[in-house]
């Protein structure tokens, strides 16, 4: 079992196996290695770590994306004790349980992975090393809640429900999003995950929020950008302008004279609350979009058709000096 191969690769199953092929795979590799049966308990652990992945749906994809991205979540095994794990994200300690009580519940035929049952294997025959009973943090759960890109500015409340996967309790918690909550922020609730066993600690229930993206306003962390559309008349004779701001309150924006396309003002602290920095905004910036008309009437065409005539500057002095 070298430590750089991935779980496909332990259970010995090529990258689009069928359920059904990956649980004989790991029905054949459990018979070989169970400690029951004399085999090597270390193996015996990393095809089971490697079983409870890809035997659950949602767990193999979110593996299958890590390894997409050249990562081998789950390297050099062990469960969740072993070292130079890289990245996956989920805590592989079996849902709380240690192995001790594993091999008590297969020996007893009481399905200890996902409703496999290990007594066709061994019989139901009792027997074997009972392992250390050490205390083990419970594994830590994670879930995402959707909110409104208004609720991010502001901050938000939500009630979620959640399984724990050890006993198939559900439970509840009031989720507190901060104001100024961005997308794929995190929030950790302690003690709040999947039991422990022999007196260890819970594990925390991490939350990803997902924010819906604003109509006008575009984060940048705790910056907020948007655009602010003028007409060219307003650009070239000047204008005054109330900006909406994402708390709900108006700025008034003074446009100079002759403002070009893309010309961007900046309001300090009108912007986000900073979620890394309590107390502090970020900034907001307004980037003017110059709007031509598209169709004009016989009035105005005769009337800019009169500037343009009169107008003598030289907008394209740079690009003519390289012409002919």
């Amino acid at each position: 079992m070298a430590g750089k191969r991935n779980y496909y690769d332990v259970l010995g199953v090529k990258r689009d196996a069928t359920p059904d092929e990956i649980r004989k795979a790991f029905r054949k590799l459990a018979a070989k290695y169970h400690p029951d049966a004399g085999g090597d308990e270390q193996k015996f652990k990393e095809v089971s770590e490697a079983y409870t992945t890809l035997s659950d749906p949602q767990k193999r994809k979110e593996y299958d994306q890590l390894l997409m991205f050249g990562g081998i979540p789950g390297s050099d095994f062990g469960g969740s004790g072993g070292r130079n794990r890289t990245g996956y994200t989920y805590t592989t300690n079996m849902g709380g349980a240690d192995w001790a009580d594993i091999f008590d519940n297969i020996r007893g035929g009481d399905g200890a992975f996902g409703g496999f049952d290990f007594s066709s294997i061994f019989g139901g025959q009792p027997g074997g090393a009972r392992a250390t009973n050490r205390p083990v943090k419970g594994g830590d759960l994670t879930m995402s809640i959707e909110i409104g890109a208004d609720e991010a500015f502001k901050g938000a409340q939500r009630k979620v429900s959640y399984t724990i996967p050890s006993t198939g309790e559900r439970q509840s918690i009031t989720v507190k999003v901060p104001a100024g909550a961005v997308d794929g922020g995190k929030l950790r609730y302690r003690n709040r995950g999947e039991y422990g066993v022999n007196g260890g600690a819970r594990g925390d229930l991490v939350i990803t929020t997902k924010v819906q993206e604003h109509p006008l306003f575009k984060r940048d962390g705790a910056d907020v950008r948007m655009e602010l559309p003028v007409s060219a008349y307003e650009a070239a004779l000047g204008t005054s302008v109330n900006v909406p701001t994402p708390d709900g309150t108006e700025v008034r924006l003074k446009v100079p004279a002759g403002t070009q396309d893309g010309k961007t003002f900046r309001f300090r602290d009108l912007g986000a609350p900073d979620v890394k920095h309590k107390g502090t905004r970020g900034a907001l910036y307004v980037k003017v979009r110059v709007k031509v008309p598209t169709r004009l009437s016989a009035k105005e065409r005769e009337a800019l058709t009169a500037l343009r005539d009169a107008d003598k500057r030289a907008y394209r002095k740079d690009v003519d000096r390289y012409g002919a």
